[in-house]
């Protein structure tokens, strides 16, 4: 949108959500490089089985908002945006987070994802849950040109990940805060990898390591924030809006945020 405060015969300064402005360089940089990010992507979900390679790229071509990957690339502005491993880095984080799609639907039992039909519905949970393997060890490939600082910071979010899922399946002990529980869940399922998004792009790019710590930091608060937007969708929400199969959670007896202010 244009801002209505521009001078008349002037440049019109574009605005965002809440009124901010909009880098213009910096928007046209992220939608040429998100372009190599998808082709990149596609390359790695090639493969020489027909049946893997259709599956693989059901929910790539799916489309998605492609937030990790975006975020990603912004961060690495800290530093220098053109390094190598940037755009491959971009890359292992969408692959992963893809994988991690297949087997929740294999998990919550959903028909839609992406306002398509689950992978788990049109074909079996095996197909899905292999598929889902099939990308995490196309990110694993990807990810060892990146050096072993970068393997091991995607490991150890892997790690948090799993755990995240873990405790949300086994639910807060009988003594534990349900709302401190289920918040770090949401750091550990979700958060992790969306942390690791910003760390990615700042390490890559040469950024000063305090400025890398600094983006992990909030690139994690952003993560929360995200899931806890996402968990509202869940139940205020259409398929035809979210993409998805609406009160999932509520279904798998999951207490998010509403669910924990309800109570």
């Amino acid at each position: 949108m244009s801002n209505p405060s521009a001078e008349p015969g002037g440049p019109v300064e574009e605005t965002g959500p809440f009124g901010l402005p909009v880098d213009a360089a910096l928007a046209a940089d992220a939608r040429e490089r998100l372009a190599v990010v998808e082709t990149l992507l596609l390359d790695c979900v090639r493969g020489e089985d027909p049946l893997l390679t259709e599956a693989s790229r059901h929910l790539v071509e799916a489309g998605g908002k492609r937030f990790r990957p975006m975020l990603v690339l912004l961060a690495s502005h800290f530093g220098d945006p053109a390094s190598p491993g940037v755009v491959p880095a971009a890359v292992v984080v969408e692959l992963t987070h893809l994988g991690t799609l297949y087997h929740d639907d294999v998990m919550d039992e959903a028909t839609v994802r992406r306002g398509q039909e689950s992978a788990n519905s049109r074909w079996t949970n095996t197909v899905a849950i292999l598929t889902g393997d099939y990308l995490f060890a196309r990110a694993s490939d990807l990810l060892a040109d990146l050096g072993p600082e970068a393997v091991r910071i995607q490991a150890r979010a892997f790690a948090r990940l799993v755990r995240g899922q873990i405790q949300e399946t086994v639910g807060p002990a009988a003594d534990a805060d349900p709302l401190k529980h289920y918040l770090q869940v949401v750091a550990d399922k979700t958060a992790s990898l969306i942390a690791v998004s910003g760390q990615f792009g700042a390490l890559l790019s040469g950024a000063p390591s305090h400025v890398v710590d600094t983006v992990t930091s909030a690139c994690e608060k952003i993560g929360i924030a995200f899931q806890l937007s996402d968990d509202i969708l869940d139940i205020d929400s259409e398929t035809e809006e979210s993409g998805k199969t609406p009160g999932t959670d509520l279904r798998e007896g999951i207490r998010t945020l509403p669910m924990h202010h309800v109570l």
